[in-house]
Order: structure tokens, then sequence, then C-alpha cells
């Protein structure tokens, strides 16, 4: 029983995220941003990880620096990272569905490095989303992806050398505390 009420108030909590995601589709990115904060809030550093990366991945396409874009979807990707070793995972929950998730954030990330003037960071992350493309099921969802992908990879072929090598490291997916996600939104100018 107490099981039920845990998975209803998941189900209800993807339905919130749902609703804002809808007002951001519909143009409405500031009022968007600002209810995905507060569910961030309330879902908390330790909630579940799983509502955590889609918040985390919807609030990265409501910033308009892409430096907090960035950000927020190193934040996603940690969540995701997070959600196979989370306590109230089961074990049928860490297969195909939540691996389908990785091509999505890999991508996002090089977009955003490619955003960023750094070429190298995006060739990482374009390379794992690929091997990770694997996952995606024959349907509209990863014809998506794979279109993204080889859009990007397309974009990023043309970009020059790594000459961002020198700052791109393992530590681009850190995100702000030593060996975790940051507690909250990013901070501008820091």
């Amino acid at each position: 029983m107490a099981q039920q009420r845990e998975r209803a108030a998941d189900d209800a909590m993807m339905t919130r995220i749902g609703q804002v995601v809808m007002l951001a589709h519909a143009g409405d990115r500031e009022e968007a941003r600002d209810r995905l904060l507060g569910l961030w809030a309330e879902v908390g550093e330790h909630g579940d990880p799983l509502h955590r990366c889609t918040l985390a991945h919807y609030m990265a396409d409501t910033q308009d620096d892409p430096g907090d874009e960035l950000a927020w979807d190193l934040r996603a990707l940690s969540a995701a990272d997070a959600r196979s070793g989370h306590p109230r995972t089961p074990a049928h929950e860490t297969s195909p569905a939540l691996r389908s998730l990785y091509p999505s954030l890999h991508l996002n990330l090089a977009a955003d490095y490619v955003k960023l003037g750094r070429p190298a960071a995006a060739r990482s992350h374009l390379a794992r989303a690929r091997a990770a493309a694997g996952t995606l099921g024959d349907d509209g969802y990863g014809d998506g992806v794979r279109a993204a992908l080889a859009r990007l990879e397309q974009q990023v072929a043309a970009l020059p050398p790594d000459g961002d090598a020198e700052r791109d490291g393992d530590d681009d997916e850190g995100g702000g505390r030593s060996g975790g996600e940051p507690l909250g939104p990013p901070r501008r100018g820091a």
C-alpha cells in the first residue's frame, strides 16, 4: 500500500512537470522557468533522481545564458547517473527506459559546449551520445534524437580542431560540489 502511494506521488510530480513543460512549449519560458525552479526546490537535492533529471533537463531549455543551460544539463546527467544507484529504484527501472535518456542528455551537453565555443567537449559528448544511441527505440523519440545527433555531428565537424583541449579534462561534469551535483540553480557571474 505504501508503495502504491509513493508511485502515485511520483506520477503526480511527473504530471506537474509535464504541465509546466507545456507552458514552456507554448512560449512562456519565464513563467515555466519560475515554476520549474519551484518544483526543483520542492523535490530537493535528495529527491527522486528521475524527477531531478527531468526538471533539470527542462530547466536547461528555459535558460537564456548558455553557461546556465550547461549547468542545468550537467545536473540532469548527474541525476540520471544517481538514478541507477538510488535506493528507491527497483532493478527493472534501471533498464532500457532509463538508459534511453543518455543519448539525449549527452546530445544536449554537446550542443551547450558548441554554444560556448568548446569543440573538444562537444565532440566528447557527441561520442557518448552516439555510443548510447543503441538504447533508443524505433519510434518518434528515438528518430528525433538520432536526427538531432546527425545534425549536431555535421555542425561540430565544421568546427576548428580541438582548440579547447586544455580546458576539457574530465571535470566538465562536476557541477560545483566535489563529488556531486550542485545544490541549486547556477549563480550568475560566479
